[in-house]
């Protein structure tokens, strides 16, 4: 892969004027120099594997219900623990220096490129990352993520902030510069936030893992106030993911983790007008709109109207009765269950030619129905992304 002297003379245009004008990352302490993240654009491009086809084409096509030769392929989680190349970087940065800085956080977005060879890189960051631009304070231990300042009552709401997405979280737009510069333009850079009920749940909660016991009771007996709360966080989400798309992301992925827990009357009237507000307000402009829920089957109709260009759905929803369902309204992503990758390689093969028969590959991007566990092997990941590229090949013959 090559960098064009435009690309580079751009990048070294801005990231100059930041250091001129004294503009510091956010937290000053993880700010890495120009000429650092120079030599580590230069590093990862020496590293990078050489494309034979145009993936950004094709993952864009299958997002448009439009013909492909194949069903793209990538992986939710791909830059992660599984990965020893990511374990190396972990273990002399802490997970936030990782996200903060855009050289180390393009470094481990691409390495799923290449080690599996996947079809899109997706900016390595955390959806916490928008609580934090909005006055939460985020940190995050061995234990999992912690957000200081929970949501509790309209005050807490009215005291959050807008912000300026090129100016505090602009390490995620010049990570995502910086993967574009090095991948060049026939690879697909994904874009991401957390959507406006799974974040809220966070903010309420101050934590990730455990139960979102706190946020379902406020829902149900404050419920304008979390309908504020995911009113202001659809509108920062917009901004945010568009400054994503200037930067260079080629489709942007809303994350909605706890949409199944949203009866379906709760999800019309929240978090439905929410996510097709951030859809909405990034408007028609090309780039490819995907949203995953998990407990995506009884929210599939609703799931539909939010703008979405691509329902990535989980592993308990059936993709042939999506199909059906939807139509070509919408393109499909997923669904294996990640679990499958822990198994024997005829599982993985089966699982893949499975999930790709009941789409029969039109408008269908291979992904897992979540995250890839901690603990799959890479062969096996690397068997995953293979077998669902030579799917419909072997299908035809």
């Amino acid at each position: 892969m090559t960098i064009s002297v435009s690309d580079e003379s751009a990048l070294s245009t801005r990231l100059s004027a930041y250091r001129v004008l004294g503009q510091p990352y956010p937290n000053s302490g993880l700010r890495h120099s120009f000429n650092k993240l120079l030599l580590s654009l230069t590093g990862i491009r020496n590293q990078m594997p050489q494309i034979s086809e145009n993936k950004k084409n094709l993952l864009l096509r299958a997002c448009r219900f439009g013909p492909t030769d194949r069903v793209p392929v990538w992986i939710m989680r791909q830059a992660g623990r599984y990965l020893p190349e990511y374990q190396a970087v972990r273990a002399k940065h802490s997970f936030l220096e990782i996200c903060k800085t855009p050289e180390l956080a393009a470094e481990v977005s691409i390495q799923p490129l290449h080690v599996l060879g996947v079809d899109a890189v997706i900016v390595f960051s955390d959806i916490l990352i928008v609580a934090e631009a909005m006055g939460l304070q985020l940190e995050v231990p061995d234990s999992g993520p912690v957000l200081s300042g929970e949501i509790r009552d309209a005050l807490d709401v009215r005291r959050l902030r807008d912000f300026d997405p090129e100016t505090e979280t602009r390490f995620v737009c010049d990570a995502i510069r910086t993967i574009c510069a090095a991948v060049g333009p026939e690879v697909p850079v994904i874009g991401f936030a957390g959507a406006p009920w799974t974040l809220a749940c966070y903010m309420i909660e101050g934590q990730t893992r455990g139960d979102i016991s706190t946020a379902k009771w406020m829902l149900r007996e404050e419920p304008a106030i979390v309908r504020d709360l995911m009113q202001r966080i659809s509108r920062v989400t917009a901004e945010y993911l568009k400054s994503q798309i200037a930067a260079g992301a080629s489709a942007i992925q809303l994350f909605d983790t706890w949409a199944g827990e949203l009866t379906p009357e709760q999800y019309e009237e929240c978090e439905l007008p929410a996510t097709r507000g951030i859809f909405d307000c990034i408007g028609g402009n090309g780039v490819p709109k995907i949203l995953f829920a998990k407990g995506s089957a009884r929210h599939l109709d609703n799931l539909a109207k939010t703008g979405a260009d691509v329902l990535s759905v989980d592993s308990n929803t059936d993709l042939a009765n999506a199909r059906t369902r939807l139509g070509n309204k919408v393109a499909l992503q997923g669904n294996v269950d990640p679990s499958i990758l822990l198994g024997d390689q005829d599982g993985i093969r089966g699982a893949v030619a499975a999930a790709i028969e009941k789409t029969g590959g039109a408008g269908h991007i291979l992904n897992l129905g979540h995250g890839i566990l901690p603990n799959t092997p890479v062969e096996n990941a690397k068997l995953f992304v293979e077998s669902g590229q030579k799917a419909m090949a072997a299908a035809r013959q």
